[in-house]
């Protein structure tokens, strides 16, 4: 067998990817069943603390508890086991590891009460809606807590899954390229399998054979996931004995269809007759401006202008003793259908900024229709701080209760950009403009122009109440580390 260190060039980029993996399955068999048992253990020490607040008259554990709760922890761990929990896949991205935990604990409580009821033991009702509502938020959390640490080490290179992407060259290269962009994924692509005889694909990427050579390669370079990319077969009869030939290896086969910037919500695979249909529900856009999205915005404007009214009033100050200038900052900006609104900022620029703006034209550091300058002349003092932490854009909160915004949705654009805008960035009009949005938890001034517009068209097609939650909840990290924000 071909050692990792004999790699193409000398190149060690296979030995790490794949000490790397190894460290990363040790991991998954050890350490999160660890994190879930010292979670339930936790349930279990803060159950029997608060086990009091219920009525007197619930009954306190018994001397059986002794068997009864370890029992119950192992049935716990079995269930998660068997519903799929500690399944490698899933543990990288998505919601299907919280919907299996979730699904687990609400099934062992109730298998534990049907259990006690047919048995006629009396288990405490306090300790038992503790044990299961606190464990059940606790592996949650720990699940959630180790994710993020493993997405962190990820990015910084280490615990990555070593990769080879097969198919046709450019689409092995467009492949790699969005894992390589993604690196909290935690895929290593570490060379390409194309039926060609080039040794390298058009960006440079190693060639380690053709595609027929699909078993031996693995076996030589210690693979842990092929990605067959499109060009990699050109039957069903052919992908089925490359799968019988990889059968015996312990690898991961993963299908990338022709099919992008579609969620998961919007797929639904079932067989039939032997063929994997893929339903794909329509775009979401309509459903982005039906009333249960509007009224999730104005309840939601009213709670954060409730809460963050102490914040913008010191903001108004400090904007006001730095030049005595107006404190509001209004710019025509293009809303939902192309109509147009005045979009309310603090003013974060001197006063005769819009004046100055044809004298920096030729600084641009922006993408596309985009004007950036990352040290802006014009930026005041105040005006550098509360943009850092976007406070600059909190009476935006404003437009969404007035309706001309929404708490998330595309980036609000002015009009001489959307004169620009092609056909696929138009799209971007088909829902009101967000306070925040993709584009503010995946980079902001970092993004390019082509990323921003695909972020933003993603979220216009795949809309979801649930997708708007994470989007807040993300703006929050994303607006306190200050990544991307001048």
């Amino acid at each position: 067998m071909t050692t990792f260190s004999t790699f193409v060039d000398g190149n060690p980029l296979v030995y790490k990817a794949a000490m790397d993996w190894n460290g990363s399955r040790r991991a998954t068999t050890w350490v999160v069943p660890g994190l879930d048992v010292g979670a339930i253990i936790l349930a279990i020490a803060v159950s029997l603390q608060l086990r009091g607040l219920l009525p007197a008259a619930a009954a306190q554990p018994g001397p059986e508890a002794a068997w009864t709760v370890p029992a119950i922890v192992v049935v716990w761990l079995l269930t998660m086991r068997q519903l799929g929990s500690y399944i490698p896949r899933h543990l990288r991205a998505g919601a299907t590891e919280y919907k299996r935990v979730v699904t687990a604990s609400l099934g062992t409580a109730g298998a534990t009460g049907i259990a006690c009821y047919l048995a006629d033991y009396s288990f405490s009702r306090s300790f038992f809606i503790g044990l299961f509502t606190i464990g059940t938020a606790s592996l949650v959390l720990t699940r959630f807590a180790r994710r993020q640490l493993m997405h962190a080490l990820h990015r910084k290179g280490y615990l990555r899954m070593p990769v080879i992407v097969a198919g046709a060259s450019g689409h092995v290269d467009s492949v790699a390229s969005v894992l390589s962009r993604e690196k909290w994924l935690g895929y290593q692509v570490v060379g390409a399998l194309t039926s060609d005889l080039a040794q390298h694909t058009p960006s440079g990427l190693p060639v380690f054979g053709r595609i027929a050579d699909i078993a031996q390669v693995v076996l030589d370079h210690e693979a842990a996931c092929v990605l067959f990319a499109e060009g990699a077969f050109s039957s069903p009869a052919e992908f089925r004995r490359m799968a019988w030939e990889l059968e015996k290896l312990d690898v991961q086969m993963i299908v990338v269809p022709n099919l992008a910037d579609i969620s998961a919500q919007r797929l639904d695979v079932r067989p039939l007759a032997g063929l994997p249909l893929v339903d794909v529900e329509r775009p979401q856009a309509v459903a982005a401006t039906r009333w249960i999205k509007r009224a999730w915005d104005i309840a939601g404007s009213i709670f954060f202008i409730t809460l963050l009214s102490p914040i913008m009033g010191a903001v108004v100050l400090a904007i006001w003793l730095e030049d005595r200038g107006p404190v509001l900052f209004r710019q025509v900006r293009v809303g939902r259908a192309g109509e147009q609104f005045y979009c309310l900022k603090f003013r974060s620029m001197v006063v005769n900024a819009e004046a100055r703006l044809a004298e920096l034209a030729a600084q641009n550091e922006g993408a596309g229709p985009l004007f950036k300058l990352t040290k802006d002349p014009r930026i005041t003092r105040v005006g550098r701080f509360i943009r850092r932490y976007s406070l600059d854009e909190l009476p935006q909160l404003w437009n969404v209760l007035r309706g001309d915004m929404s708490l998330v949705g595309p980036r609000p654009a002015l009009p001489q950009e959307v004169a620009q805008y092609d056909s696929d960035a138009r799209r971007r009009l088909d829902v009101r403009p967000g306070l925040t949005g993709l584009w503010q938890v995946s980079g902001r001034s970092n993004l390019s122009w082509e990323d921003t517009v695909r972020l933003d068209v993603y979220y216009v097609d795949n809309w979801s109440l649930v997708q708007d939650l994470m989007i807040l909840a993300k703006t929050a990290k994303a607006v306190v580390g200050s990544a991307g924000a001048y």
